[in-house]
């Protein structure tokens, strides 16, 4: 299964059209091809199963919240979803984009919770190595150019020292590996595959953040 080029046709349309009058009007349209498109992220949670424990997959709206933003333009003319792993013991999340020019697929942990933050600070602080090791590992490198995607403080946090020789990681607001796909990779037959590789690629940085979020720094279980 593959995404249909009528898909990226309509959110090139929608972007250039992003009012009521005009998807009031394709709105039988958008309705078919978002049907297409739960049948493409299904298939993505299929393959996820085979090797990963998945708790739920949330689909995001097309619509926007302009109650607060300065930006009223009612629809956001992309295609994306999310998949959250099962119980407390596996943490990290999966994510996709569809969006012309925009396509990025993306893992791991956007925005922790503050005590969370501090818990992987805490290890970077005591010893950064085995997270080293999965930046450097060529199947991560290869999908993920080897580094965390983010916001990042200036310097090192507060409590922690400046000249740490793992302050790039410490300064890090959170844990992202990202993927950007060009259109002609998205609209290609392989594109399922190259999605489901890179969150197999994932694993390994899911499995150790894991671990340290469910053990205090001697390594013994919190849950």
């Amino acid at each position: 299964m593959q995404l249909e080029k009528s898909a990226f046709q309509f959110l090139t349309d929608l972007s250039k059209n992003n009012n009521r009058d005009w998807f009031t009007v394709h709105k039988p349209k958008y309705t078919e091809i978002q049907n297409h498109v739960k049948k493409l992220f299904a298939g993505m949670q299929g393959n996820l199963e085979k090797h990963d424990e998945i708790e739920k997959m949330k689909i995001y709206r097309i619509y926007r919240d302009v109650r607060f933003s300065k930006d009223k333009t009612p629809y956001n003319p992309r295609f994306a979803v999310s998949f959250s792993r099962l119980g407390k013991h596996l943490r990290g999340g999966y994510f996709l984009q569809i969006k012309p020019g925009e396509t990025l697929l993306g893992g791991g942990f956007w925005q922790p919770e503050k005590d969370d933050l501090h818990r992987i600070r805490k290890e970077i602080e005591l010893d950064a190595t085995e997270i080293r090791a999965i930046l450097n590992d060529p199947i991560f490198v290869q999908h993920f150019d080897g580094k965390f995607e983010g916001e990042e403080l200036k310097s090192a946090p507060r409590g922690f020292d400046k000249e740490h020789p793992d302050v790039d990681l410490l300064r890090k607001k959170g844990f992202i590996a990202v993927r950007r796909f060009t259109d002609k990779e998205v609209l290609s037959p392989n594109f399922l595959n190259e999605i489901d590789s890179s969150f197999k690629a994932l694993r390994p940085f899911f499995n150790l953040f894991s671990d340290i979020l469910t053990t205090n720094l001697n390594g013994e279980s919190l849950i």
